[in-house]
């Protein structure tokens, strides 16, 4: 039996950290297009994917976190990959896509290069405003 998909966002400093768990495949990709859609709608400059918890990845899935990238790039944003399987790493680099998406094994990593320098004034705005948590679960 095969766990349910799921995406947890939450707010880490300046960035969106999005942890997706479960199978990514043809059956799963709208769920998990649908949600980093929503997500990405806090406005975040900068977005970290754990993959920690994907248990399977095919091309729908791959093609969900390709689109992904495309949105953040778009938006003038930053969106990187942490904790990537090694089923799914394999398939990036076979792909090429790791040559687009940026890869860290671990979140602290990818959290740390996805944050501004220290005194960069970079500010936040959030689209769920002030009465809303900084965390919540999509789906």
């Amino acid at each position: 039996m095969t766990a349910e998909p799921s995406a947890h966002a939450q707010v880490s400093g300046t960035s969106l950290l999005v942890q997706l768990s479960g199978e990514m495949d043809y059956q799963t990709a709208s769920f998990f297009r649908e949600r980093l859609v929503d997500v990405m709608t806090w406005a975040q400059r900068r977005v970290v994917l754990d993959l920690s918890a994907v248990s399977f990845c095919d091309s729908a899935g791959l093609n969900v976190l390709v689109e992904a990238w495309r949105r953040t790039e778009q938006a003038d944003a930053v969106l990187v990959l942490a904790c990537v399987p090694p089923n799914l790493k394999r398939m990036l680099s076979v792909t090429g896509v790791d040559t687009v998406l940026r890869v860290y094994d671990s979140l602290a990593v990818a959290v740390a290069v996805a944050e501004p320098p220290l005194g960069t004034g970079t500010s936040v705005v959030r689209n769920d405003g002030p009465a809303q948590s900084a965390e919540r679960r999509v789906g």
